[in-house]
């Protein structure tokens, strides 16, 4: 079974969305559980793959028994080993956490609800597991077709911003679609080890260039990487909660480890960096990507929607690390696509939690909520000491690896943009810990209860939001171990 650990991440969760949705027409009970065990079995082989790639390198499979390049092969090394166990735990992790908002928010649509959520995790950990260039496309197609569902299941303004969504999202994978056409046309293949073999000879055609940049362009879309980013604060801010926890956390990280993918694994680090020379331009395009998400979230009344203009920021922060071409940055980079998955899932599954208790999310209807709900707002506290950057929270090391990039490259104003975007948060979360630990509770939804009474999230949900505000610590103190024998065995193999 070893041999087909790959396979069986993508398949259970494909074969238990099909046997959700048959348990939707009979038995509606069945739905949650049998969502948890499909989940549940793609995150435990996510983790014995990772296990296996660190003890005996990289793990190809190939499909068919076809050869590469002629048939689709998963190439996995410690990089997307390491990716696709963080998409997986993590999404199992929220599935648990939220299964009370389901029920709360969308209780006829369970069973299509949860089918979706691991269609949903099919697409992205194709994405992270494939070597084939197309392959990749038509898995981040069923990502994104899916996560557009999930936001739109959403009351209010959910189904437009869904819609919204869509369009931008149906761009991005076009511009994508054309670069792969470019490269198809010029080497004749679609594996990304076979294309990068074949990519030097062509570096001063025009041909590539172009397919660079539509490539770049396409997954930016998809990452919503500013100025691209308008089309997600309203989906994740109008998404469900359950769904705002999946995909805010997932999708834009696994966006960015394509980008990095693309230029470590398939054009190389020597067209990206020294033939096209567009790393300066990208940090400084990161830079203000950082300091435009911190100003705009300021301006947010709205706990989720402030969450979603800091995930347009902390792209920044990966984005500009990638482009900064040294070891420091790359490393940042890499690191932040795990630490802020966590941060982000922490700060979501809190707000998942208040919405399950007072109904809403504007910050005016927060006051008091330290003496209501303290477990969840102690939990709210460590993710956003996480995302300021306070050690010894894993958000300071990846952090700390972005500055040294930073510095190391000569980009100050990159440098300059981190810390700008650090004060920034921790002006916007100690602005609401201060109205939720000194205002005074008013009920808005009808519980009737007393200033003095707790009213914390039921066990379900807290329990797994204590394992992620721990994980928050975890994760930073084996940052270590993380970067010498995951992250730096990768760089070193391309230079940097």
């Amino acid at each position: 079974m070893i041999e087909h650990y790959p396979a069986l991440i993508v398949v259970f969760p494909l074969l238990f969305a099909f046997v959700v949705s048959g348990a939707a027409w009979t038995r509606k009970s069945l739905c949650f559980p049998l969502a948890v065990i499909g989940m549940g079995l793609s995150a435990i082989f996510s983790l014995l793959l990772l296990k296996q790639v660190a003890l005996t390198g990289l793990v190809e499979y190939r499909f068919g028994g076809w050869d590469t390049p002629w048939g689709i092969g998963y190439h996995v090394d410690t990089l997307n080993a390491l990716v696709v166990a963080v998409v997986t735990v993590l999404a199992f992790i929220n599935m648990i956490a939220t299964g009370k908002n389901v029920a709360q928010e969308t209780p006829e649509k369970a069973g299509a609800f949860y089918s979706l959520y691991l269609l949903f995790i099919v697409g992205l950990t194709g994405i992270l597991l494939t070597g084939d260039l197309f392959n990749l496309y038509v898995l981040l197609e069923v990502a994104s077709l899916t996560s557009y569902a999930l936001i739109g299941m959403g009351s209010g303004r959910a189904p437009m911003s869904s819609l919204n969504y869509l369009f931008v999202g149906t761009v991005g994978g076009c511009f994508y679609l054309l670069g792969v056409g470019y490269l198809y046309i010029m080497t004749g293949s679609l594996n990304m080890v076979d294309v990068a073999t074949l990519l030097p000879q062509l570096f001063n055609s025009s041909a590539i260039v172009m397919a660079f940049i539509f490539c770049m362009v396409g997954v930016s879309i998809k990452m919503a990487f500013f100025p691209l980013h308008m089309w997600l604060p309203n989906a994740y801010g109008s998404a469900p909660t359950a769904s705002a926890g999946l995909i805010a956390p997932l999708m834009t990280k696994v966006m960015v480890y394509v980008l990095i993918r693309l230029i470590l694994t398939v054009f190389s680090v020597d067209f990206a960096f020294v033939v096209l020379k567009m790393a300066e331009p990208m940090v400084w395009l990161s830079s203000l990507a950082i300091v435009a998400g911190a100003v705009f979230a300021l301006a947010q009344k709205n706990l989720k929607r402030m969450f979603c203009y800091i995930i347009v920021s902390e792209i920044g922060y990966m984005m500009g690390g990638a482009w900064l071409g040294n070891n420091a940055g790359m490393t940042g980079a890499i690191l932040h696509i795990l630490n802020d998955a966590i941060m982000t899932l922490c700060l979501f599954l809190c707000a998942g939690s208040i919405f399950y208790r007072i109904g809403g999310l504007d910050l005016d209807r927060l006051k008091g909520l330290f003496r209501k709900m303290p477990v969840t707002m102690a939990c709210f506290v460590a993710g956003a000491l996480s995302i300021i950057g306070v050690p010894p929270t894993c958000g300071f090391f990846s952090k700390w690896y972005l500055i040294s990039g930073g510095l190391a490259a000569g980009q100050y104003g990159f440098v300059a943009a981190l810390l700008f975007s650090s004060l920034v948060n921790a002006i916007l979360f100690f602005r609401v810990i201060e109205i939720s630990y000194y205002g005074d509770f008013e009920d808005h939804h009808g519980h009737g209860s007393s200033p003095e009474a707790i009213m914390e999230a039921p066990a379900s949900m807290l329990v797994p939001l204590l394992i992620v505000s721990i994980g928050l610590i975890v994760v930073g103190f084996y940052t270590g171990g993380i970067v010498s024998h995951i992250i730096n065995p990768i760089l070193m193999k391309q230079g940097f």
